[in-house]
């Protein structure tokens, strides 16, 4: 069988469940077959009855929707011997499931006489009452038929217990009849248990008090007997001249020994004479094959009886089988396919389309990041289409740039844009451009649209994982621990499984992705920047912003972040503030970039006497970066929520050593005493790194010229490059699955 019948077989198998499962669901709570039942039946038995004073009847107790014993074995029987009605003193079905209530009274039709069934444990648990309330009628009831009193109690409690005394005794008080029958499903009196699976005595009525009461109240009026089930057993006593039967053989678990057996009881009445005895089945056998027509019975009774369970189990069991299939037999290749020419694209000219929830001129990591692979790629003579959210001071008629009208403007000045996904231009201008392959840089929203135009047009998708989600967990409306460590690394998961292959900017991300569950091929590729701007600041622009910001010759720091709580801003002041106490020459910490904390950080600053030390600059045009850069003597860094330090590569390449509090993307780039330093998050021993470098020159120096080796190795150039050729082998494995 080819892997696309397989696949196809598995979610026909998966649809068939949730079928099953909706098919349940509207058995429970909209069908409605058969209602009041025992009014029907009681009619019949009042007909049969009339006028008579002698007739026989049939009791049986835990039938438990048998069908090996009770339809196959008791049912003939009684038909045979023409009995006059049937009454099942408790425990019918098997539970009070919706397909148990079907299932018993599809076998009970299968009778040629009247049926009446006592309200037990059985038929009220799994919420059946409501359901034996609506198909067979009251849980308590009395009626009169030929010569005699027929009266049904509840012995589940579910109706008081002293209400159904006061009913009684107004019952048999008033009853004119010579013989009266009672059915209880619980027993009133204990029996010999040992040998019974060690059963407590919750299988009697009630507690001793109330239990005692009726049962005096029953031997007061002379009622002649009283049928019980519960107990998988027959046992008869009699007390004050009232007979107690229990009867709990009619298919239920048994022992199979003298007292616990498979049979019925049959009542004759004549006139008031009653006879009341045990009928046994004789269904003797072998042990072998009583096993095997038990595991018989149990298949047969598992799909006559519960045929939806029974589907449900074989679907389940199917997509299981044929995952160990695909697990197990279908041979698995882990390397790379050498038979595929990676060269074969080296020299294509792509046409590649990215989806993005932020791009500029909002200023931010992924939108710089984005903007430097699509200047590189154009660069490689590649053409680029870059699906965006629309800004107010954005170039709408930028070639190369789709901007996507906004449904909802929020944040801090309204500069997070959700685009109009919804829009057929976006799809129309998409399918113009005619991509053959697309890059998605977010794994919701438009890079969702991008997924789904890829599967449509049927060319690979690339997925670059920019953002750990569960450091944003409190710009989502869900609990934040369940965002943060459940929904955010899911939605990673399932979105990255989904592309053709992924991109990383460090190991530490890729290990990430791997440890989550993501299976798809990965490029560990950090982001290029544009090292010549960094070489062409001239001086002048270099003194000037000296001049600005430090006029007494202080060290100037220097930390470029969004101004959001995932940023760890709080450790960065509290630092500079136990930076501050110690004898440390004069120093500026500037601060580039904005955010919703903005306020609440500059309040901090405030408070905590800083504002000598530290400026905020705000958002600063991306051009004019290079510049602070060269400016600053040190690169302070805090956030523990980057993929990758985009920021301390431009740092390193202006020269400046870097100082960061060890997380990912921030362990592949810094090297301890080679181009700076990371540390625990702890203020102690980073104040102490920053002391240290700014205390020796020659170290300072030394970190400086390695820092800027150490960016050397990340231009935009080999940036774009590596993707092109990701692009090119991904999409030639495409190509190659197509044949």
């Amino acid at each position: 069988m080819d892997r696309r019948t397989l696949h196809w077989l598995y979610w026909f198998s998966v649809m068939l469940a949730i079928a099953l499962v909706a098919y349940q669901i509207y058995l429970n709570f909209f069908e409605k077959d058969f209602t009041a039942e025992h009014t029907i039946q009681i009619e019949k038995i009042e007909s049969t009855l009339k006028d008579r004073e002698s007739y026989r009847f049939a009791v049986l107790g835990n039938i438990n929707n048998s069908v090996g014993i009770f339809e196959r074995k008791i049912i003939p029987l009684l038909n045979k011997e023409k009995y006059d009605f049937v009454v099942s003193a408790g425990n019918a079905v098997s539970n009070g499931g919706e397909d148990k209530y079907r299932a018993i009274y599809r076998t009970l039709s299968r009778l040629n006489m009247p049926y009446l069934l006592a309200f037990g444990p059985q038929e009220e648990s799994r919420i059946g009452g409501f359901r034996f309330y609506d198909h067979f009628g009251p849980y308590h009831f009395s009626f009169k038929a030929g010569n005699s009193r027929f009266i049904f109690l509840d012995s589940t409690g579910t109706t008081d217990f002293g209400w159904q005394r006061r009913w009684l005794n107004k019952e048999l008080n008033s009853t004119q009849e010579p013989n009266s029958f009672v059915f209880s499903a619980h027993p009133f009196y204990p029996v010999d248990k040992a040998g019974l699976f060690g059963l407590t005595d919750e299988y009697l009525l009630a507690d001793d008090e109330e239990r005692t009461r009726i049962a005096a109240l029953i031997e007061q009026f002379g009622v002649d007997a009283v049928f019980s089930t519960n107990l998988p057993q027959f046992d008869r006593q009699t007390h004050n001249g009232t007979h107690y039967i229990i009867t709990g053989g009619a298919g239920g678990l048994i022992i199979d020994n003298d007292r616990s057996h498979h049979h019925f009881v049959s009542v004759d009445v004549e006139g008031d004479q009653i006879t009341i005895e045990q009928r046994q089945l004789n269904i003797a056998q072998p042990p072998f094959w009583r096993t095997l027509e038990s595991f018989w019975f149990f298949v047969h009774s598992l799909f006559y009886v519960g045929y939806l369970n029974f589907i449900l189990l074989v679907t389940i069991v199917v997509a299981i089988a044929i995952w160990l299939r695909n697990r197990i037999f279908t041979e698995q290749d882990y390397y790379p396919n050498f038979d595929m020419d990676p060269d074969a694209l080296k020299n294509a000219r792509l046409r590649i389309a990215m989806f993005t929830n932020n791009y500029l001129p909002f200023i931010g990591g992924v939108p710089i990041s984005i903007e430097r692979l699509r200047q590189g790629l154009l660069q490689q003579r590649h053409k680029v289409l870059v699906v965006a959210p629309a800004y107010p001071t954005a170039n709408k008629t930028k070639h190369g740039i789709l901007r996507v009208r906004t449904l909802i403007p929020f944040g801090k000045g309204k500069s997070f844009r959700l685009a109009n996904i919804f829009s057929p231009a976006l799809y129309k201008q998409v399918l113009r451009f005619k991509p053959n392959i697309i890059h998605v840089h977010h794994p919701f929203w438009l890079g969702s649209v991008g997924l789904f135009i890829g599967r449509r047009l049927n060319i690979p998708v690339i997925y670059t994982y920019h953002t750990r989600l569960e450091h944003y967990a409190h710009y989502v409306p869900l609990p934040s621990a369940l965002f943060r460590n459940l929904a955010s690394h899911a939605i990673v998961r399932r979105f990255a499984n989904r592309c053709d292959g992924v991109i990383v900017p460090t190991e530490s991300a890729e290990e990430y992705l791997r440890t989550i569950g993501v299976k798809r091929r990965v490029l560990v590729q950090p982001t290029g920047i544009d090292l010549q701007k960094f070489d062409a600041v001239a001086e002048d622009r270099i003194n000037l912003l000296r001049q600005e910001h430090a006029p007494n010759g202080e060290r100037i720091l220097i930390s470029i972040s969004r101004l959001g709580r995932e940023k760890n801003i709080d450790f960065l002041l509290d630092a500079i503030a136990l930076l501050k106490e110690s004898k440390l020459p004069p120093f500026k910490l500037l601060i580039l970039g904005d955010g919703p904390e903005r306020n609440r950080i500059q309040g901090k600053i405030n408070q905590l006497g800083l504002r000598s030390s530290i400026s905020l600059l705000g958002s600063v045009p991306p051009e004019r970066v290079p510049e602070y850069c060269r400016a600053g003597d040190l690169f302070l860094f805090a956030s523990r929520s980057e993929t990758q330090g985009m920021v301390i590569l431009e740092a390193m390449a202006s020269g400046m050593p870097v100082v960061a509090v060890r997380s990912s993307g921030i362990d592949d780039i810094v090297e301890n005493g080679v181009n700076g330093f990371k540390t625990p998050p702890s203020k102690q021993q980073w104040c102490e790194r920053i002391k240290q470098i700014l205390d020796n020159e020659p170290l300072h120096k030394q970190l400086s010229e390695n820092a800027k080796l150490t960016a050397s190795n990340y231009s935009i150039k080999c940036f774009s490059e590596h993707v092109h050729q990701f692009y090119a082998q991904i999409l030639t494995a495409a190509r190659q699955l197509e044949k």
